[in-house]
């Protein structure tokens, strides 16, 4: 019995896939093509301009990061009912929060600084 059980699920887990999948029809593309198209990969637009959109993509996340932390620990500063505890909690929040603006600004300035390098050297034009 213990067998039967055995052989029966596996052939449950070699089938199951082409059960999933059967109701796709054309296999070759799978999305793809709008994922391509979203993120312009696979088009003649050059990759460093990728580079500068993926960079500028994740410093503006995490400019959006510090602003959430920055009014968090304002909202924590301003409900401590003078609590001396949640007071300096508070400040440490916007003291790094505004450290951290500082490091992403200092970041875009230096990636702003080696991509115009990088395109003055390579000669390529927009």
């Amino acid at each position: 019995m213990k067998s039967k059980f055995i052989i029966f699920s596996s052939l449950i887990g070699y089938f199951l896939p082409s059960l999933v999948l059967a109701q796709l029809g054309d296999l070759s593309n799978l999305g793809l093509n709008e994922f391509s198209s979203n993120t312009n990969l696979g088009t003649n637009i050059a990759l460093i301009e990728t580079i500068v959109r993926i960079i500028n993509i994740l410093l503006g996340f995490l400019g959006v990061l510090v602003v959430v932390a920055i009014i968090y620990g304002g909202f924590k500063r301003m409900t401590s009912a003078g609590n001396e505890d949640q007071i300096s909690s508070g400040n440490k929040i916007m003291g790094a929060g505004v450290v951290g603006l500082v490091i992403i600004l200092a970041a875009y300035a230096i990636t702003a600084f080696v991509i115009n390098q990088l395109v003055e050297v390579t000669g390529y034009t927009r």
